[in-house]
């Protein structure tokens, strides 16, 4: 698909969806703790580096989205006292979306970060955003593994699907809206993140997509 028609199908989806935050069926114990994300992910120095496997491309992209637009829903994601749960894709992941839109592999983040504003612009960027995190709901790993099948709606407006792989061995797929491409993982290690908090999140592999791109 296109980037412009990227660009247009989630700005359209944005303003039907505009004010949807339906809390997900699957649910968890309320947890008390008022840590927002943003502190969790910020708290680094939210610095580009060579770690493809933290949260530096995903960091940068939530405050540019706040720097931009202050309103933005994204902004939950500061507020502690919301309850929601956020799939968090690595930067390697975003290494990989960028060059799926770009036909480019960029080994440093900073200039895959700038590719993906360059390609596909704030708006659509604050969108992908919003598709990452299911509002009304703590979802902690353990849940997570007892939700095979469940349909999570997202502070986006679209859903995705969760898919118990193994429960034994704790493989979870989520199944997203690009039915051509191949579909994120949680990674086992990086669950749980900012537990005991009404936030929290779970480290993914891979960008999930809103749209089949």
């Amino acid at each position: 698909m296109k980037i412009r028609t990227i660009a247009a199908t989630l700005a359209s989806t944005a303003l039907l969806s505009a004010g949807v935050l339906a809390p997900s069926s699957a649910t968890a114990a309320e947890p008390t703790g008022t840590k927002s994300l943003a502190a969790v992910l910020t708290a680094d120095g939210n610095q580009f580096d060579r770690n493809s496997s933290d949260y530096d491309i995903l960091t940068e992209a939530v405050l540019a989205v706040l720097k931009a637009k202050p309103d933005s829903a994204v902004s939950v994601l500061t507020d502690g006292n919301v309850a929601l749960t956020a799939f968090l894709p690595n930067d390697f992941s975003f290494k990989l979306l960028a060059k799926d839109l770009t036909g480019k592999y960029r080994w440093s983040e900073k200039a895959t970060f700038q590719s993906l504003v360059d390609a596909v612009g704030v708006d659509t960027i604050e969108q992908v955003l919003l598709y990452h995190v299911v509002p009304g709901a703590t979802i902690d790993s353990a849940t997570a593994l007892r939700s095979d099948n469940a349909a999570l709606t997202t502070a986006q407006g679209g859903k995705f699907t969760v898919d118990v792989i193994s429960k034994r061995f704790g493989i979870v797929q989520l199944r997203d809206q690009d039915r051509n491409d191949f579909d994120p993982l949680l990674v086992p290690g990086k669950l749980d993140i900012n537990k005991g908090n009404k936030q929290i999140a779970h480290g993914i592999f891979l960008v999930l997509r809103p749209l089949d791109i």
